[in-house]
C-alpha cells in the first residue's frame, strides 16, 4: 500500500473542499438551528459527502466509459474547473462556480440544508468530484481504491469535527483568519489543477510534450 499516495489524495480533498473556508457558510446556513440540530446537520452533510465521493471513486471511470470520454480529456476539463474554483478562493470567495444566486435564494428558504446546498454542491462540488474521478482512474487497483476510500472516511470525520466546533473556530479565527486559510487552500488547489491539466495535455499529445 502506497501511503504517500493516500496522504496526497487526502490533502487534495482538504484543499479542494476546504472545510475551514466553509465554516462561515455553515454557521450562516444553520443560524436558525439549535445546537443539537446544528450537530445533526453537520453529521448528515458529511455522511452525504462521504457517500458521494465513495460512489465517485468506484463509478467515475465507468461513467467516463459510458460517454466515451477519455481520461486525458477529463483531466483537462476537471483541471480547468479546479483552477477556476481556486482563482475564486484566492480572492477570498466561494464563487458562483460552487453556488449560484438562485441556489443561495433557495437555501435560505430550506429547513434542512445538510444535503443541499451544503454537501452538494458546496462540499462535494464539481471540483472535488473531478479530482476524485481523475485520481481513482489513475490508481485503479483494488488496494488503492480501498486506501482512497479510507482517506475519504477520515476526511468526513475530520470535517464533521470541524463543523461541530464551527462557532468556536469562527470566533477564534475571525473573518480575516478564515479568508487567509481560504487563500492558502486556493493556492494549493490551483497547483493541483495545473498539474491535472498538464497531465491531460501530455496524455492527449504525447509526441508534442516529452
Amino acid at each position: 500500500m502506497d501511503f504517500t499516495l493516500y496522504i496526497k489524495f487526502f490533502l487534495g480533498l482538504v484543499a479542494i473542499i476546504n472545510p475551514v473556508g466553509l465554516l462561515p457558510v455553515f454557521v450562516s446556513l444553520t443560524s436558525h438551528q439549535t445546537e443539537p440540530e446544528r450537530n445533526q446537520t453537520a453529521k448528515v452533510a458529511n455522511i452525504a459527502v462521504v457517500v458521494i465521493l465513495l460512489v465517485t471513486i468506484f463509478a467515475g471511470q465507468h461513467i467516463l466509459n459510458m460517454f466515451s470520454i477519455s481520461l486525458s480529456a477529463f483531466r483537462i476539463a476537471g483541471g480547468t474547473l479546479i483552477a477556476i474554483i481556486a482563482m475564486s478562493m484566492l480572492q477570498g470567495k466561494l464563487g458562483e462556480v460552487k453556488r449560484n444566486k438562485e441556489e443561495v435564494g433557495e437555501s435560505s428558504a430550506m429547513e434542512s440544508v445538510a444535503v443541499v446546498p451544503l454537501a452538494l454542491p458546496l462540499m462535494a462540488g464539481p471540483g472535488a468530484i473531478s479530482s476524485v474521478i481523475v485520481f481513482a482512474a489513475e490508481n485503479n487497483t483494488w488496494v488503492n481504491l480501498a486506501g482512497m476510500s479510507a482517506a475519504v472516511v477520515v476526511f468526513g470525520l475530520l470535517s464533521f469535527l470541524l463543523f461541530r466546533m464551527a462557532s468556536v473556530i469562527y470566533k477564534i479565527l475571525g473573518k480575516t483568519g478564515i479568508n487567509v486559510i481560504t487563500r492558502l487552500m486556493g493556492l494549493i488547489m490551483l497547483s493541483i489543477g495545473i498539474e491535472v491539466i498538464a497531465a491531460g495535455f501530455k496524455g492527449m499529445f504525447p509526441s508534442l510534450i516529452g
